[in-house]
């Protein structure tokens, strides 16, 4: 029989399979390995592959072919091979981050147990590096040569893949000759993708891009060779870059909590819990002035309910209207920023957060921004001013629901580009009353002032770590990282 004939009944097979047990076994998805059964005559081939479970979850499923003939047996495991031969897009050897402390410890009993087994299947090769301290993997991506490994993966929770985003982003840049320090700088995207395999506290990146923080799920969608792109936002402030963010920027009620959980890491996962209770109490505002500039090339907006789904639409269209702005500018026919105005806002503020996605978890569904899209070239800005302590505890409970959370009067939401931030300094007619403030509440008010007491600035909460510096200016890059995975797809 030929090769040709034995494709036809290959495809026949898996169409007839797919419908029993209702498992894709699209070639692209297929993990390939080969048995005998001990029967003397009947001869079996195995096929390892993808299951389509319930809310985005993926399991790794098993179908056996059965024949009396070796040879065809044989010519459809050959022919299988072969298709999956032509997929250059599936990995064969990573690098391989375990953070064995993030979210409960578990992250390297998670990768032993549920990855390492379903990689081997796939012929997947790894090496695997467990951290012994923070900035480990971020400092050994800067010596390790990467030209061997198709990708990398994060095994530990938003901190770990952020940390493993500075190093790739920072031995890019690098290696490519670029300033990163310098704001306008056109960084170079790294050829390497970035896997996450979920073992923090909220997972909050892996949930934003596939739709469940599940490590069997994200371990399929490495395996198959998934890619989607992904904006970055650069963070400077004078001429040196701070760090840089693919999910929360926040400043004043979140960078309050991150910071004051800090100081609480020996509570585990419940100071998150206890910092944020705590900073709801306190109802600090701070005063400032938010200047932006907006992303007037992205088709959608922050409140058309339009989400970021695999396949978007939105991130493709706007960054071919993103790259025909940049065209005009190199070629002097305009400049976009300088055409374009600045917008300028002042005011006191609870919060002010930046979401290059949605920011979803288990806690909150739908996100910060739930129509934010993941490759669009811009962040959406959320403003929310100052307030009543009820007003803001409404607004927190739309996280939790299906409502429309910007339905406020004092919430703002605009899609940017870029935008800067200026605290406003403790004027020289406030210490006074700051003097008495102290006096009065002692060293709980110094730490934590409550609201008759002056507050100068609160701190950035970037990606779940701490920057200090109150005045910053951010500019979002489009699409300048790959991860293994394809946006989250519709529910049938």
């Amino acid at each position: 029989m030929g090769a040709t004939r034995a494709a036809e009944l290959l495809r026949s097979e898996l169409w007839v399979k797919r419908q029993r047990c209702a498992v894709s076994l699209d070639p692209a998805r297929a993990l390939l390995s080969w048995r005998r059964s001990p029967g003397p005559a009947a001869r079996a081939a195995a096929v390892h592959c993808v299951k389509r479970a319930r809310r985005h979850r993926w399991k790794w499923a098993q179908v056996t072919f059965c024949s009396a003939e070796e040879q065809l047996c044989h010519l459809w495991l050959q022919t299988l091979r072969d298709l999956l031969e032509k997929l250059t897009c599936r990995p064969k050897h990573l690098l391989v981050f375990i953070n064995p402390f993030g979210g409960k410890g578990k992250g390297k009993h998670i990768y032993e147990r549920k990855v390492a087994p379903l990689f081997t299947l796939a012929s997947i090769t790894t090496e695997v590096i467990v951290t012994e301290c923070a900035n480990h993997a971020k400092e050994s991506l800067y010596e390790i040569n990467l030209d061997k490994y198709d990708g990398i993966i994060c095994v530990g929770g938003d901190g770990m893949f952020s940390e493993i985003l500075q190093g790739l982003i920072g031995r890019t840049q690098r290696d490519s000759g670029v300033d990163q320090n310098h704001p306008r700088a056109a960084l170079v995207p790294s050829p390497l993708r970035i896997g996450i395999i979920p073992a923090g506290s909220t997972d909050c990146v892996c949930y934003s891009t596939i739709g469940i923080n599940d490590a069997q799920t994200s371990a399929l969608h490495i395996i198959v060779g998934d890619s989607l792109a992904m904006d970055v936002s650069a963070v400077h402030r004078n001429n040196t870059l701070l760090g840089y963010s693919v999910s929360l920027l926040g400043y004043g009620f979140y960078g309050d909590i991150i910071r004051d959980s800090e100081k609480k890491r020996w509570m585990g996962h419940a100071r998150y819990d206890f910092s944020g209770f705590k900073t709801f109490l306190s109802h600090h505002c701070y005063e400032g002035t938010v200047s932006f500039l907006p992303a007037r090339h992205t088709v959608g907006s922050p409140r058309d309910e339009k989400p970021c789904q695999a396949g978007c639409f939105v991130c493709r269209q706007s960054k071919q209207q993103l790259e025909e702005e940049q065209k005009k500018s190199l070629y002097g026919l305009e400049n976009a920023e300088e055409v374009e105005e600045w917008k300028v806002i002042c005011g006191k503020f609870l919060a002010i957060n930046a979401t290059n996605m949605s920011c979803a978890c288990p806690r909150s569904p739908r996100g910060l921004s739930p129509a934010a899209h993941l490759g669009d070239g811009s962040s959406d800005l959320i403003l929310i001013r100052k307030c009543s302590r009820l007003n803001f505890l409404r607004f927190l409970v739309r996280h939790t629901n299906q409502h429309d959370q910007f339905d406020f009067t004092f919430v703002e939401v605009y899609r940017v580009k870029r935008f800067q931030f200026t605290s406003k300094p403790l004027e020289e007619e406030d210490s006074d009353l700051q003097e008495r403030g102290k006096k009065r509440f002692g060293q709980i008010c110094s730490d934590h002032p409550p609201c008759c007491c002056p507050v100068t600035h609160s701190s950035w909460n970037c990606d779940g770590e701490v920057l200090n510096s109150a005045a910053l200016e951010v500019r979002v890059h489009c699409q300048l990282v790959q991860l293994f995975a394809r946006g989250i797809e519709e529910t049938e």
